[in-house]
């Protein structure tokens, strides 16, 4: 057991006799830490474990240390004026900006459009040197935000997906888990999008069998992310581990690097953020930490 991936990490494995690739997860204490920020209601706290989830599985994705994933919701008349979650290598953080009012005013069980609205999911995939950024939109259409990625890489992308999230409570702690699980053309990571099929006969058994995975397998703490992978898959075919990833909550503000930022304004904006005490006062919404920098000091 000493082996097996804990919780709070990624899971990369690969399944070689079908071409597919994959990424499972399970947060808890991580997870915990990243909610704790904010007084959310379980129905805002529930959505923001399944983008943090999300948030997690697409950027272990990337290759490459100094990428990161940012998933960013952009809202039109729905409950959720602003959600925004960014992964950097094994480094999570998520927040979620609604209107508490219209929120009382949902059912218990809001739907996807109720929260968000006519919204879009924006992708942002920041990749170091030539590679550069790439970014995809995605309507938020469907049941869950799960389905709106997974309908993003199926049409945007031509990548066969599954995707899976689901959220539990237990002890009045949340945990959730998450299974992403996609088809490559003959085996080759970087081929080109075009030579993708998406009716790929091997494809079909590996799709059926990730999306019985059940909610229950991918919140129990108990049972080991390994598990989950060996009950869907290796009746047939040999699934290959490949890494173990420890996640951890990693808002990235200090006083640093929002003097850094507020050194980008102009003199006169500078001078309209300064308090009466001569201050400029800035809360990370990440967080909630607040940052006083004095503003004399942005002149030295």
């Amino acid at each position: 057991m000493a082996d097996m991936a804990p919780i709070d990490s990624i899971l990369s494995f690969s399944i070689p006799a079908k071409h597919c690739r994959g990424r499972v997860v399970r947060f808890g204490p991580m997870l915990d830490e990243i909610l704790a920020a904010h007084d959310y209601p379980p129905v805002i706290r529930d959505i923001l474990a399944e983008a943090v989830c999300l948030t997690a599985m697409l950027g272990a994705l990337l290759k490459d240390e100094d990428s990161q994933l940012t998933l960013q919701a952009q809202t039109e008349a729905g409950v959720i004026n602003l959600l925004a979650c960014d992964y950097k290598d094994g480094a999570l953080r998520g927040y979620v900006d609604f209107d508490r009012e219209r929120l009382a005013s949902q059912p218990v069980e809001p739907s996807l459009m109720a929260l968000f609205g006519k919204g879009y999911l924006a992708i942002t995939f920041d990749q170091p040197g030539s590679r550069g950024r790439n970014q995809g939109i995605v309507p938020l259409e469907g049941a869950s935000l799960a389905e709106a990625v997974q309908n993003y890489f199926l049409q945007s992308e031509q990548i066969p997906t599954v995707l899976r999230v689901a959220v539990a409570e237990e002890d009045g702690k949340v945990v959730a888990g998450g299974l992403l699980v996609q088809h490559l053309p003959d085996g080759e990571d970087g081929r080109e999008r075009l030579h993708v099929r998406l009716d790929h006969p091997e494809w079909e058994h590996v799709e059926i069998m990730a999306s019985s995975v059940k909610t229950a397998e991918l919140t129990e703490k108990s049972l080991p992310l390994e598990e989950v992978l060996w009950r869907l898959f290796s009746e047939s075919d040999e699934v290959r581990l490949l890494s173990g990833k420890p996640c951890v909550k990693g808002c990235r503000c200090n006083e640093d690097h929002i003097r850094g930022v507020i050194a980008r304004f102009p003199k006169d904006d500078k001078d309209d953020m300064v308090d009466e005490a001569g201050n400029i006062a800035v809360n990370c919404a990440f967080c909630s930490k607040t940052f006083t920098i004095t503003g004399a000091s942005l002149n030295n």
